[in-house]
C-alpha cells in the first residue's frame, strides 16, 4: 500500500467532475492509504462554499458532498507549522496536489521529491 498526503485540491476532485477528477478518484483505491492534515475539511469545506457562492452548487448539494466525503477514510494529522509537506516528509511519502501554483513552486530542488501531479495518477 502506498502512503500519499492529499490536499483540498484533490479532495474537491473526489466530489465534484472536473479535469484529473478520474486521476484523483484512482487514489480512493484499496492501493493507496490516505493522509492528510486535519485542515483538509475546514478547506473543502470552504473550496464548496466558494462554488456555492459562485452558484456553482446549490446548498443541498453542497452539504451531501461534504457528508459523501467525511466517508472517505483518511488518516488525519495535526496541521502543524507546514502542513501538507511536513506529513508527507514526516511519513515518507507524497504529496500529491491539484494546485499547479504549489506543484511547480516545489518541483525544483529537495522539494520536488515531495510533490507529485495529480495528472500524472493514472486515471480510474
Amino acid at each position: 500500500m502506498t502512503r500519499v498526503v492529499v490536499d483540498a485540491s484533490v479532495a474537491v476532485k473526489w466530489l465534484i467532475p472536473e479535469e484529473f477528477s478520474a486521476h484523483a478518484r484512482m487514489l480512493l483505491s484499496t492501493d493507496y492509504q490516505l493522509l492528510a492534515p486535519d485542515l483538509l475539511s475546514a478547506e473543502l469545506g470552504n473550496a464548496l462554499w466558494k462554488k456555492h457562492r459562485r452558484r456553482e452548487l446549490d446548498s443541498r448539494t453542497a452539504t451531501r458532498l461534504l457528508r459523501d466525503f467525511s466517508r472517505i477514510p483518511i488518516e488525519l494529522h495535526p496541521a502543524g507549522r507546514l502542513g501538507n509537506l511536513a506529513l508527507a516528509a514526516g511519513n515518507r511519502s507524497t504529496l500529491v496536489t491539484a494546485d499547479r501554483r504549489l506543484h511547480d513552486t516545489c518541483r525544483e530542488g529537495r522539494l520536488g521529491l515531495l510533490v507529485g501531479w495529480i495528472g500524472q495518477m493514472p486515471e480510474a
